[in-house]
């Protein structure tokens, strides 16, 4: 029985040893980062140093310390943000605020707030510790757990790597396991070998073979360079062939990045004019205040982003519906009590809806100003979606697109299925007749009106998430806007479509060689000419509608 005893105790101390180092070894790990065994501490000491030698041992040292604080710090140096406070020589962030610097303290990140610019001393790089800051980020980035981090490290050191860094290239290769990074790691390990004048003839065709089709700007200087000094022929040749492919590559590349932009702007013009489209297409209203239903949807955007300053991608969903209710409310309430009078007058509708415009901007003045405002991008749409090394789509462009096409399909279902839009359809192809068959046409008439300001509306917040807020934003889209309808086929709603994509693939292709005001001249001429063949445009209304 004692032994028993015994024997249950030794498990009980253990037991108690075995928990107290687990709730200790947390801090252990926490000191074992910071002992200036690691070399980090002695690191953020040298880089207190004058001697631009002694700060390169130093970046070294944070380099190779482990410390998941090194390369925030690293960072911040290499942007010029990294001072020490002359009074205890403590190493801080500091960036410009009104006549002193807002400082933050590396270690810790307290908040010193505003500190006077004398009490500061910045510490200074030259060009050759930035370049060896740059590639002690790209290492200890090469160990993140994104591959996407990893492989731009790698895409980053291309241009610095030389030949004594082919092992460690090789160790990175041998490692990796994600096809992209290996795929970049390949063409440091070509690179190493091309900057090597040891290297036998075989093992540089064989490296120009291993870069052929990599379309990162290193890459190609480097094949150039080879081509114009290479003694080998065979090696010459390769050089050649592998420098077409690429340029046909970058070709093809820059004719997609030009037709994604034409795109963008087509899918614009698309939000812009659909409404329109439907107002005048179904009552034949010239709507010289469209634009303005489009400045109001930007606005109410804007205010929303005011009210949920903490929720801005919040706001901009809850923009869509709301600019739909603002801006449809405003177009019937403009039909309600001034364009149903007019019926029948295109001129004077077109007079009293520019005459609405006008008040509409005016209004817009006295309310926000007459200073453009901003809308601020929520994170899911900012930045650019990266394709490979010389191909990126901006984010926010790609999500317009997206849900230009979106609002689209909507309307064309709603104008298909349901009764309003059967309705809608009868009394564009032939009013007397659908009121006979005791379709209310007045009520239509404001319904469509309401239906396609809100799309206005709708283009509004799109489109303030591209230019700046401001009383003129609707100027710019109107004539555009009249244009796409008028070439695509008035009232026509895959008129529109194709008419305004094809409008803005046109001007994307025609700016780099004529300039950005002479495109939109050639593509008005262009329309011009077409009505003159076509006047009815590209998808003449059907029934007899068409005929009258």
């Amino acid at each position: 029985m004692p032994m028993r005893s015994d024997s249950y105790r030794r498990h009980l101390l253990l037991a108690t040893i075995a928990a107290v180092l687990l709730v200790l070894s947390p801090y252990a790990a926490g000191l074992a980062r910071s002992a200036p065994g690691t070399g980090f501490e002695e690191g953020m000491t040298l880089l207190l140093e004058e001697d631009f030698g002694r700060k390169a041992a130093g970046v070294d040292m944070l380099a190779e310390s482990s410390d998941p604080r090194a390369e925030s710090i690293l960072e911040t140096m290499l942007a010029g943000e990294l001072f020490y406070l002359k009074e205890n020589r403590t190493l801080v962030q500091a960036r410009p605020e009104g006549d002193g610097f807002a400082a933050r303290a590396i270690l810790g990140d307290a908040d010193l707030g505003t500190v006077a610019k004398r009490k500061l001393k910045k510490i200074a790089i030259n060009n050759s510790l930035r370049g060896q800051l740059e590639s002690a980020l790209a290492r200890l980035r090469l160990s993140n757990a994104d591959a996407g981090v990893r492989a731009e490290a790698v895409n980053k050191m291309l241009a610095t790597v030389t030949p004594e860094s082919r092992a460690q290239w090789a160790g990175y290769l041998q490692s990796e396991t994600d096809p992209a990074v290996q795929a970049a790691l390949r063409a440091a390990l070509a690179l190493t070998v091309l900057r090597d004048g040891s290297a036998g003839p075989a093992e540089r065709r064989a490296a120009v073979a291993q870069l052929a089709g990599h379309l990162h700007p290193t890459v190609r200087n480097e094949l150039a360079r080879l081509l114009a000094g290479e003694p080998e022929a065979p090696i010459r040749k390769a050089a050649q062939r592998a420098l077409e492919g690429i340029d046909a590559r970058l070709a093809w590349l820059d004719f997609f990045e030009t037709f994604f932009f034409g795109l963008s702007l087509g899918s614009v013009l698309v939000l812009a004019a659909i409404g329109l489209a439907i107002t005048f297409g179904v009552i034949g209203v010239i709507n010289m205040a469209h634009g303005e239903l489009i400045m109001l949807g930007a606005y109410t955007a804007f205010v929303l982003q005011q009210l949920l300053p903490d929720a801005i991608g919040t706001a901009l969903v809850l923009s869509i519906p709301t600019a739909f209710v603002v801006a449809g409310l405003v177009g019937m309430a403009i039909e309600r009590t001034i364009i149903r009078f007019l019926y029948g007058r295109p001129l004077e509708t077109l007079l009293a809806t520019f005459g609405v415009s006008l008040i509409l901007q005016q209004a817009v003045r006295s309310i926000f100003s007459p200073l453009n405002r901003s809308v601020a991008t929520p994170a899911w749409m900012s930045g650019a979606i990266q394709l490979n090394a010389v191909l990126s789509l901006t984010t926010n462009r790609v999500v317009i697109l997206l849900f230009s096409l979106l609002v689209f399909a909507g309307l064309a279902l709603l104008l298909k299925k349901s009764s309003i839009g059967l309705q809608v359809r009868a009394v564009a192809q032939n009013r007397a007749m659908a009121r006979a068959m005791g379709v209310r046409a007045a009520r239509v008439d404001a319904l469509t009106f309401g239906l396609g300001s809100g799309i206005a509306g709708i283009a509004g917040v799109a489109l303030s998430q591209l230019t700046n807020v401001g009383p003129n934003l609707g100027q710019a889209y109107i004539v555009d806007s009249f244009m796409v309808v008028v070439f695509g086929g008035v009232g026509n709603l895959w008129g529109t479509l194709l008419g305004g994509l094809t409008l803005g693939v046109t001007n994307k292709f025609l700016e780099p060689w004529t300039g950005a005001v002479m495109a939109k001249i050639l593509v008005l001429v262009f329309i011009v000419l077409f009505i003159q063949k076509r006047p009815q445009g590209l998808f003449p209304q059907k029934g007899r509608a068409a005929a009258g």
